[in-house]
């Protein structure tokens, strides 16, 4: 009969036999949402006229060192041939700059609006409580006008 006994764990060791505590280890897992590379127009244009100062072996040992592919060059090619650095310059991420004057003037309508709204409700309310004020006095007038012995009809 054969018993089979379970692996001890293994601790890392470091050069010098002292062992490695487990939180010191590196996680081994690779992050959940890799971070794409930007580059500046200006490194795409020094990138570019190096390349293209090369022989074919110069251009790999290049595309090595710089850790890019051939497609990236001819994409960066495209853009510098449409419009050199104007095309090449990243759009800037986040909300666009506001004009001062265009953001008071956006909060002055708005406002605006608001205070008609309101004025032409308290043109309204003033408009039905003089109605009513007419109506009372109405009232008043023929209340008074009638006689006390006369019953309502």
């Amino acid at each position: 009969m054969t018993q089979t006994v379970p692996e001890a764990p293994v601790v890392p060791v470091v050069p010098g036999g002292h062992a490695v505590r487990v939180e010191e280890v590196p996680d081994p897992q690779v992050d959940e949402r890799a971070s794409r590379r930007t580059y500046t127009a200006k490194y795409k244009l020094e990138v570019l006229a190096e390349y293209e100062r090369l022989d074919k072996a110069g251009k790999g040992a290049l595309l090595r060192r710089e850790g890019l592919y051939t497609s990236l060059i001819s994409a960066w090619r495209e853009q510098r041939d449409r419009g050199a650095l104007a095309a090449m310059e990243a759009a800037a991420r986040g909300p666009k700059p506001v004009d001062p004057l265009t953001r008071d003037n956006a909060r002055l309508a708005v406002e605006n609006a608001r205070l008609t709204a309101e004025l032409q409700q308290a043109r309204q309310v003033v408009r039905v409580q003089g109605e009513l004020s007419a109506l009372l006095a109405q009232l008043s007038k023929q209340s008074a006008d009638r006689p006390e012995s006369e019953p309502e009809q």
